[in-house]
């Protein structure tokens, strides 16, 4: 099974694989939680939107753009 995007293409996004966990749980936990509360089911699995927002730019790490 190949996973798309490759985790070396997310670590370009995240500077550790451990914040990239930390970002990707974090975020699927708030799309789940966001979800449930309108009552309208999520079109991916939560993790897979979440690492799809890490691989387009979307979702960064606060205070990383002071860098």
């Amino acid at each position: 099974m190949l996973l798309y995007p490759a985790i070396k293409d997310l670590l370009n996004e995240v500077p550790s694989r451990y914040m990239l966990v930390n970002m990707v749980a974090s975020r699927a936990r708030k799309l789940s939680s966001e979800a449930e509360l309108s009552g309208e089911p999520l079109e991916e699995k939560a993790v897979s939107l979440a690492i799809h927002e890490v691989a387009s730019g979307a979702l960064q790490i606060e205070g990383m753009d002071e860098e």
